[in-house]
């Protein structure tokens, strides 16, 4: 048996690696509301494609949930691999706005069958007491893609016809998985086999009902949502913002950013779970406000580089303990729904943010408003932590909850 220093196993670092594949093959259309407009699609209807994607993977997700469990989520991972290398190697020949939007919502529906069900499983392999490290280990998984994805796109994209060779190029991680997780299969099957029979069963529709009357839990969710809305609009347009304030390379904020995110989370890690989690994440929230602000006004190099890190560090800290803390605070049997609804905020960011943000460019506003409405979310963010009692996210058991 294993003990609480040394918890992690074979079956939790191919889970991890397997959600890393799943945002490699998203995190390399940062630059899709360009490319958009280098192929001739009209500029009414970019925002709406790049939002296409989440849209159809939030609006999967939340059919899915009741219905995906451990026990099924391995072939439903498996099913999504095909299908989103089979879609990623698509955009190549589709540059219309009909043909656009089938792709996207096909990509939108691999990505979300992939990610909920690798979320699944992977958390009955991360013990209560150690939410912290593993939830840090979980975003370094899916940090990596965007620290190296989109420098690694700017380097390769003269050496290509556009940006579609190189979104059908990272279909190479999808087929990396889909061996991957034909190797793990067996062993899967054998580890959650030693683990409590009632907390693999699937969560009745009274039991999801009670957990989302859970106020921690609708706390969280809606804090995740809000920070997610400002991460997404640093995603989408801050290629457009630094040609419009010249403040320096994109892929070298996201290297920088990412390399802080990363480091934060894979060496800070263990003090998650030794200091307060709600004070810590409060910290983060306030030092992340500036950040936003500051980003339209960092004409030169050095400060938007100092900006990165500074991102960076924040939202490494901020993402894994929001996650964490909704870890403990839910059921043991809900805890994969929550997380899985998590990913559902991030899905709902990523849908609404292009349209709100695509909106407020067509009717003239200019790219430095969208990062001072970033800072809002990001307040909003703050607004809903503060509103947490430390009870609420204890790792204690929820009397009538618990299985």
């Amino acid at each position: 048996m294993r003990t609480p220093g040394n918890w992690i196993s074979f079956e939790f670092v191919a889970l991890a690696l397997t959600i890393m594949a799943a945002f490699c093959n998203v995190c390399v259309f940062y630059s899709f509301y360009h490319y958009l407009g280098t192929i001739g699609i009209p500029v009414a209807w970019r925002g709406f494609l790049v939002g296409l994607e989440p849209m159809a993977a939030f609006i999967l997700r939340l059919f899915l949930l009741p219905w995906l469990h451990v026990r099924n989520a391995p072939a439903v991972m498996l099913a999504s691999l095909f299908l989103l290398v089979a879609v990623s190697l698509s955009y190549m020949g589709v540059a219309t706005v009909p043909g656009l939007i089938a792709v996207r919502i096909a990509h939108g529906a691999a990505f979300v069958l992939l990610t909920s069900g690798a979320i699944s499983l992977v958390v009955n392999f991360i013990p209560p007491e150690k939410s912290g490290q593993g939830f840090s280990i979980l975003s370094v998984a899916m940090m990596i893609p965007y620290a190296v994805i989109p420098p690694l796109t700017e380097a390769v994209l003269p050496a290509v016809r556009n940006e579609a060779d190189i979104y059908a190029g990272v279909s190479i991680f999808a087929v990396v998985a889909i061996v991957l997780l034909i190797a793990l299969r067996g062993r899967l099957a054998r580890a959650l086999q030693s683990k409590d029979g009632v907390l693999l069963r699937r969560p009745t529709s009274a039991e999801i009902r009670e957990n989302l009357r859970l106020k921690a839990v609708g706390l969280l969710l809606g804090a995740g949502l809000a920070i997610y809305l400002a991460h997404a609009t640093v995603f989408y347009f801050l290629k457009d913002l630094a040609l419009q304030t010249g403040g320096g390379d994109v892929g070298l904020f996201f290297t920088l950013s990412m390399v802080a995110m990363i480091a934060v989370r894979a060496f800070g890690a263990v003090l998650f779970d030794r200091l307060d989690k709600l004070v810590m994440l409060r910290i983060s929230l306030v030092l992340l406000l500036p950040c936003f602000i500051i980003l339209p006004h960092a004409g030169a190099r050095t400060a938007f580089s100092l900006l990165a890190g500074a991102y960076g560090l924040c939202m490494g800290i901020s993402l894994p303990l929001l996650n964490a803390l909704l870890f403990s605070a839910s059921p043991p049997l809900l805890r994969g729904i929550n997380t899985n609804l998590a990913l559902f905020t991030l899905d709902m960011a990523y849908f609404l943010l292009p349209y709100l943000g695509g909106f407020l460019i067509t009717f003239g506003a200019g790219f430095d408003l969208l990062f001072y409405v970033a800072a809002g979310f990001a307040l909003c963010c703050f607004a809903f932590i503060m509103n947490l009692s430390p009870a609420s996210v204890s790792p204690a058991p929820k009397k009538g909850m618990n299985v």
